[in-house]
């Protein structure tokens, strides 16, 4: 018989809250068909579960139960506001009368149907991006504040007012039909692949990674591709693949971040890199060639090197190219930079970051800083190094790259 103590309970709670908050908040925004309503029924189910569970036993379905307790929570909660608000009544009743929501399946899932909402075209694409990322994946308006160098009020503002419009627009909570679909698309995957690198390389705080924010970004890309197998939809998972491959070996287990260079490759998952590998070639295949795709075959590129030195950079440089004029942007650039580095020499490197940081548009970006910090300590230009080191240190907020940083620079004396 199962633990039914509370703590025991607790910590089961704690656990689903971790893994299954984001799909049920999914579902109760389906059914209750209002974001705010939903969020408050999610804190209520939780709630819930905490007081009757050791009583009761933890459920055989649990996310199941904590929907059914959520819709049962807001009906209970619209019925006490419609002694104030008439309005509310028939809301309640309605709620009250329809059948319970079933299990949401295959590209039926609620959380990509969620997606599709947060990325409506009538939200600005720094809302829709807010959204998904507080509403699909449950950061925190600090965090999402934190990963694109604005504040908590401005992030917190961006989501109250995308759910007046989608509330007084009567957004649909739906995937759209396939005719509609492509329009979409562009949005969808700009804001998974952000959800993606906020796991992969977190932007702030004590960890390189979170896994919890990366699995999921692969979770709903694969249901996506089942959806829409688009060449880009493809490429965009390919390079998820390809880079959660390496997770594991990019940090110690006391959290320091390690380079590629220096990492144990017989750490890396040669299950995801075989299979983002295949993907690879599936999107090439459709001569239809974006800049996910391009990413993509960069990164298996990397993955199929054994060591370090036998890095095809000439073939990195080249794909570099194609991306430049693809997706054209100093992020870009910067990445080119730094494989002519690797294929010419520190120098030929060198010189372009300084032409990059010269434009000013990555005078804020502190791997620009530690790009030419890197490159100057190669050639022996140890003062340049310091003070590259040192801006690149004083930009980044994420705790592992400040201490990697500070190594550097108390290496150089």
């Amino acid at each position: 018989m199962a633990d039914s103590s509370p703590q025991s309970v607790r910590q089961t709670v704690e656990s689903l809250y971790t893994s299954q908050s984001r799909r049920v908040l999914a579902t109760l925004i389906r059914v209750l068909g209002d974001f705010d309503l939903a969020e408050e029924a999610l804190s209520d189910a939780f709630a819930a579960a905490l007081a009757q569970w050791p009583r009761e036993g933890v459920p055989a379905n649990p996310r199941a139960w904590l929907v059914s307790a959520g819709r049962f929570k807001a009906i209970d909660a619209l019925r006490r506001r419609a002694r104030f608000d008439a309005s509310l009544t028939s809301l309640a009743e309605r709620l009250d009368t329809e059948s319970a929501p079933r299990e949401a399946v295959a590209v039926e899932d609620d959380q990509l149907r969620l997606i599709f909402t947060c990325c409506h075209p009538s939200l600005s694409p720094e809302a829709q991006i807010a959204m998904t990322l507080r509403e699909v994946c449950g950061l925190t308006t600090e965090q999402i504040a934190a990963a694109f160098l604005t504040s908590p009020p401005t992030i917190a503002q961006r989501i109250v007012r995308a759910k007046a419009k989608i509330r007084e627009a009567n957004i649909p909570y739906e995937v759209p039909e396939r005719e509609h679909l492509g329009e979409r698309l562009a949005s969808v995957l700009r804001v998974t692949y952000l959800v993606f690198n906020e796991g992969y390389s977190a932007s702030s705080g004590d960890h390189v990674t979170r896994a919890d924010l990366s699995g999921e970004a692969i979770r709903l890309q694969r249901l996506l591709v089942d959806l829409l197998p688009e060449s880009e939809a493809v490429g965009l998972l390919a390079l998820m693949l390809l880079q959660e491959s390496r997770r594991e070996a990019r940090s110690t287990p006391d959290g320091d971040l390690i380079l590629l260079e220096d990492q144990d490759r017989s750490r890396w998952r040669r299950d995801l890199i075989d299979e983002g590998a295949a993907l690879v070639e599936r999107a090439l295949a459709t001569r239809r060639v974006g800049p996910y795709t391009l990413q993509a075959a960069i990164a298996a590129v990397h993955a199929q090197a054994t060591t370090p030195d036998k890095t095809d950079w000439a073939q990195i440089v080249g794909l570099y190219d194609l991306l430049g004029q693809v997706e054209p942007s100093p992020i870009v650039a910067l990445n080119r930079a730094v494989a002519v580095a690797m294929r010419d020499g520190p120098a030929a490197g060198l010189t372009l970051i300084d032409e990059l940081l010269a434009d000013g548009k990555l005078a804020e970006y502190h791997l620009a800083h530690a790009a030419r910090a890197d490159l100057c300590r190669r050639l022996g230009r140890t003062d340049q190094a310091r003070a590259s080191y040192q801006r690149a240190l004083d930009l980044t907020q994420q705790e592992p790259e400040r201490r990697f940083l500070a190594r550097r620079l108390r290496e150089l004396g």
